[in-house]
């Protein structure tokens, strides 16, 4: 598949960019489930051999980065120890990485991103933002170079974060101002190279979750960090589309969905149909 580079306008109100040599970049990041409960595939892809297929397919789609993670994080998904996450995600990441993929790291623990760096990753996205492992921190001090995605929800563990949800009183300016003070716990290195991303869907409201959406570009404003958005399949795109939505249905409501955070400006999109969306912005850009 020939790649045609995914643009849009960059708003008023948009972050920096990741890639400072083509300010109006798109990056679209796809996600690899390396687990057996994933809410958006079914453990379609929890053999290590199914997963690296699967990177590599979205890396000819258009991504430009592939997050491998070993943990599901929706409501009803099952904890797993640091041995197990270890055993489900290095030969996937050290394969891809070796293959000359950009790979990000989905883990909130610290032991798991120090190993993936070692194999090749060169992003840690932890959707705890450092609460739930204070130790990652240290790793990546000590990790001159690589991005860190600071992830925002509340919580001490997912179970937590979704026993939560409707009890938090969450707005938009908590998530900002919440996210400010994760930013200042990294040493100044560290945050430099931080992306934000806003946590939709973990513990929030349906109404929250789409004001986080749309104001996603005055969030990196207000916070002048690059912003990755993931609304891709969360349930709360099950209120604009039929009634038992298909999978299909979620996707087209994801591409909906990332297009209007992309009016705003935001420079980072985390889908799982990474080749629907390439095409609309490629589309969208032909026009």
């Amino acid at each position: 598949m020939t790649r045609v580079a995914a643009r849009v306008p960059r708003g008023p109100l948009s972050p920096p960019p990741p890639d400072p040599a083509d300010p109006e970049r798109v990056l679209l990041m796809g996600v690899v489930n390396v687990t057996p409960d994933s809410f958006s595939d079914g453990g379609r892809y929890a053999a290590a051999e199914a997963a690296i297929a699967h990177g590599r397919r979205l890396a000819t789609e258009g991504a430009d980065i592939v997050d491998v993670g070993g943990e599901a994080t929706g409501p009803r998904s099952t904890p797993v120890d640091e041995a197990e996450e270890l055993r489900r995600v290095l030969p996937v990441v050290e394969a891809l990485a070796g293959a000359g993929l950009r790979v990000s790291i989905d883990t909130t623990k610290a032991a798991v991103a120090e190993a993936a760096l070692v194999r090749g990753a060169t992003i840690v996205n932890d959707i705890s933002g450092g609460l739930f492992d204070p130790r990652m921190r240290e790793v990546l001090a000590a990790a001159p170079g690589v991005t860190y995605i600071c992830g925002h929800l509340r919580g001490a563990s997912i179970a937590d974060v979704f026993a939560r949800e409707g009890r938090d009183s969450l707005t938009f300016d908590d998530v900002v101002l919440e996210l400010a003070a994760r930013l200042g716990l990294l040493p100044d290195a560290v945050a430099a190279r931080t992306w934000l991303d806003p946590g939709i869907g973990f513990g929030k409201s349906p109404q929250l979750n789409v004001e986080l959406v749309t104001g996603a570009g005055r969030l990196g404003f207000a916070l002048d960090r690059p912003v990755v958005v993931g609304p891709s399949r969360k349930r709360f795109l099950r209120q604009f589309v039929a009634d038992d939505p298909t999978e299909a249905d979620l996707d087209q409501a994801t591409v909906a969905a990332c297009g209007e955070a992309l009016a705003a400006g935001p420079l980072v999109v985390r889908v799982h149909n990474v080749a629907l969306l390439h095409a609309a912005l490629t589309a969208y850009n032909n026009e």
